[in-house]
């Protein structure tokens, strides 16, 4: 078989699938992505690069989809010139996030384009507007719903549709979905698992293992749409509650999602100055951005693991965590919900409430023996429900499917 996977940061989502697909050594698997993309090895890879930058002056809510033009156009031109020197996919996988899978059906009109679909934004009922600490104007709002402008286009373009969560999933017009799939491409369950023996040294020289008590905090950046702003908040209450504790916060300082900030601030450093004399920031300690291993062994000494979100997309993170065998505190919000149900695999809170996380994690080390089966719980769902053979086996599943299809005269 021959696969092309189209994602402008190749692996991103589709790592492991390629993975399998690569260990069997009897497909061609290319990838299409721009340059800075991490790749994998046994992967070819076809760059492209937009071709220019946005129009000066576009109009404000324009600007992202006239960028997904452009980008699309340009992988467009890629795809058209592998069609010229004679390649010709069996299936392409792509993410709709950039542009880049509204024109592939334009370049290969009898391949079948399977893409994920990760979110589509509304103005009610989601992420936008749900904290009111960052209220929206009528700007937003026509902002926002103009933000689906990428992602209509790329939905009439699909064969087929990939979403990791029913929520995620359901967030998409109702004439859509029959068309999307449920498919969480999975976590690794070896890598991210409980290790009684892990321990992390941190840069000061301390050593930390599981015997100690741990506060954990991950986000790929510290802001709002993580909870960074409230779980920072809740930490003098949870200091001076817990005097033996430390804090571990994994995240960089840069904007992922939501409101972006002027030059030269970041949300880490406003919350400092909010709460200047109110931490001991001794025994708080920003890691920063980490190697995956080093990230991991976090989790595994982590004794209570906060993880808050706005609805919005569910973190590998969250999954991570159960798997390693986290007690992990979350926000009663989707998608956390389709995952953690309170009590039975991990707590749940109120995702504004400061005090709701203290006293959560008081029960965490009150009952540490009755929290252990939390703990078990918390991976018996993740092997159960999320393991890489079921997201490998659900997109090879699909692509027979099309492949059948496609075979059909």
């Amino acid at each position: 078989m021959k696969i092309l996977f189209i994602h402008q940061n190749f692996p991103g989502q589709f790592r492991h699938i390629a993975q399998a697909l690569i260990d069997e050594e009897q497909h061609q698997v290319l990838s299409l992505c721009e340059p800075h993309a991490p790749g994998m090895s046994g992967v070819q890879r076809v760059e492209y690069k937009p071709a220019r930058d946005n129009t000066p002056g576009v109009h404000g809510y324009l600007a992202a989809v006239e960028n997904h033009i452009i980008r699309g156009q340009s992988a467009a031109r890629a795809l058209l010139q592998l069609k010229e020197r004679g390649y010709q996919p069996d299936i392409i996988v792509a993410h709709m996030g950039w542009g880049e899978a509204i024109f592939p059906k334009d370049i290969f009109p009898q391949v079948p384009l399977l893409t994920f679909f990760e979110f589509f934004y509304h103005t009610q009922g989601a992420d936008a507007g749900f904290d009111p600490e960052y209220p929206l104007v009528l700007d937003d709002l026509l902002r926002i719903r103009s933000k689906n402008i990428t992602n209509l286009l790329s939905l009439e373009a699909a064969d087929a549709g990939i979403s990791p969560t029913h929520w995620q999933r359901n967030l998409y017009p109702a004439v859509y979905r029959d068309k999307i799939h449920l498919i969480h491409e999975g976590i690794n369950t070896d890598a991210a698992s409980p290790d009684p023996a892990a321990w992390v040294r941190l840069d000061s020289g301390l050593t930390l293992t599981r015997k100690d008590e741990v506060i954990t905090y991950v986000s790929r950046n510290l802001e709002p749409y993580r909870g960074f702003h409230v779980f920072m908040r809740a930490l003098p209450e949870i200091l001076q509650r817990r005097p033996n504790c430390r804090v571990l916060i994994i995240g960089g300082d840069d904007v992922s999602y939501g409101r972006k900030l002027p030059a030269g601030e970041t949300y880490r450093g406003q919350m400092l100055a909010e709460l200047q004399g109110k931490l001991d920031l001794s025994r708080v300690h920003f890691l920063g951005k980490i190697p995956y291993q080093q990230y991991l062994r976090v989790l595994q000494i982590s004794t209570a693991h906060i993880y808050l979100t706005v609805p919005f997309v569910l973190s590998w993170s969250m999954l991570e965590a159960m798997s390693s065998g986290c007690l992990v505190i979350g926000s009663r919000t989707a998608p956390v919900e389709e995952v953690i149900v309170d009590g039975e695999n991990g707590l749940l809170v109120d995702f504004f409430s400061e005090r709701e996380i203290a006293d959560a994690i008081d029960r965490v080390f009150a009952h540490p023996d009755q929290m252990q089966a939390l703990r078990d719980a918390a991976r018996a769902t993740i092997l159960q429900r999320y393991p890489l053979k079921a997201g490998i086996q659900a997109y090879r599943d699909l692509f027979a499917h099309w492949l059948a299809e496609t075979a059909q005269p």
